[in-house]
């Protein structure tokens, strides 16, 4: 099974235990199926982690490039 990193905490976990979101168009989505191709990012599946890694930029370091999160995706995960 495959190990990925959480791009907001750096903790190391099979991938499916973790959500992969994906930006293809500069806006970041989450990936559910995990078939999107391109770079994917991972985070845990919490909104402490989603939260870090939008402020932290491990998102778009990931990624290579700048992306938006859109305020919806923390409803996903939780109350912000």
């Amino acid at each position: 099974m495959p190990v990925r990193t959480c791009a907001g905490c750096g903790r190391k976990a099979p991938q499916t235990e973790l959500q992969r979101f994906t930006a293809s168009d500069g806006t970041l989505r989450p990936d559910g199926d995990v078939r999107a191709s391109g770079r994917g990012v991972y985070t845990c599946r919490s909104p402490a982690c989603v939260e870090r890694a939008a402020a932290g930029g491990g998102f778009a370091r990931t990624l290579r490039r700048p992306v938006r999160v859109p305020e919806v995706l923390y409803a996903l995960f939780g109350e912000r």
